[in-house]
């Protein structure tokens, strides 16, 4: 559950933007955190200021959860409608947002776009959108089908929303790597390293074709290779000690 721990007042202050190419990677659960943490603070501040997007901000800031919380492509996020949400019989804890209907996935060439349903996973994610529709989509008129539109009608530019993100990660003062592509990236990492997932379900959550393709995105944290490393070390620890009591007892019993 990601609960807000950066504030107003322990906030970084704004660094350099990092232009450099560097190998794209996904957020650590930590970063995760504070990106969604300081996401969540900017309408605050705009508001604060006296500056105009405050609704933008906050957009953003779910568009974000969205694009962690499903693991979809940037693309696949800004163009979500109202009637691509609907209930999973199967999990009835989540509402009206127990899965999401992708309409416009990654195409083949030459091929129309593919469509998937991602099956919600994070309680957290479910609630953000809810609360989106229920008080801030209403903000920008009625009626409304996109989830994430802008004041002029359309759905938000993907430029846009890796401006907002490059803000609040270069404020942050982030490793290099990260794009809006990360947020999907973490999805599938966390998923199977942190959250125990099988390869198979997190490659039809991404909608990929092959599994060698979700094992690209798999990248373990220093973290879970520590605490896998400790947990392989305590199992045989544990197995050897019940082999020599094993073998002792047996010994006792032909004496």
């Amino acid at each position: 559950m990601f609960s807000q721990v950066i504030t107003e007042f322990n906030r970084a202050t704004h660094v350099q933007t990092n232009d450099t190419q560097d190998k794209r990677r996904p957020f650590t659960k930590a970063e995760l955190q504070q990106f969604f943490d300081l996401a969540d603070l900017e309408p605050e501040r705009i508001l604060n200021s006296g500056r105009k997007g405050a609704l933008a901000a906050w957009r953003d800031a779910v568009a974000f959860k969205v694009l962690y919380g499903w693991g979809l492509r940037a693309g696949e996020g800004r163009q979500l409608q109202l009637v691509d949400c609907s209930r999973n019989a199967r999990a009835p804890g989540f509402g009206e947002w127990g899965l999401l209907r992708i309409r416009h996935g990654k195409a083949m060439r030459g091929s129309p776009a593919k469509q998937r349903t991602v099956l919600t996973v994070f309680d957290w994610a479910a609630e953000a959108l809810e609360h989106w529709v229920n008080y801030g989509l209403p903000r920008y008129g009625q009626p409304l089908a996109d989830l994430f539109p802008t004041d002029r009608g359309g759905v938000v530019a993907g430029r846009d929303l890796w401006k907002r993100m490059r803000n609040l990660v270069d404020e942050l003062g982030f490793p290099p790597g990260l794009d809006l592509h990360s947020l999907r990236r973490a999805y599938a990492t966390h998923l199977q390293t942190e959250y125990g997932y099988d390869l198979s379900f997190v490659q039809m959550q991404l909608g990929h074709e092959h599994a060698a393709t979700t094992s690209i995105y798999t990248i373990a944290s220093p973290d879970y290779r520590a605490r896998h490393l400790e947990q392989v070390l305590s199992n045989t620890l544990r197995r050897s000690v019940g082999e020599r009591d094993g073998a002792r007892g047996k010994a006792d019993d032909e004496t």
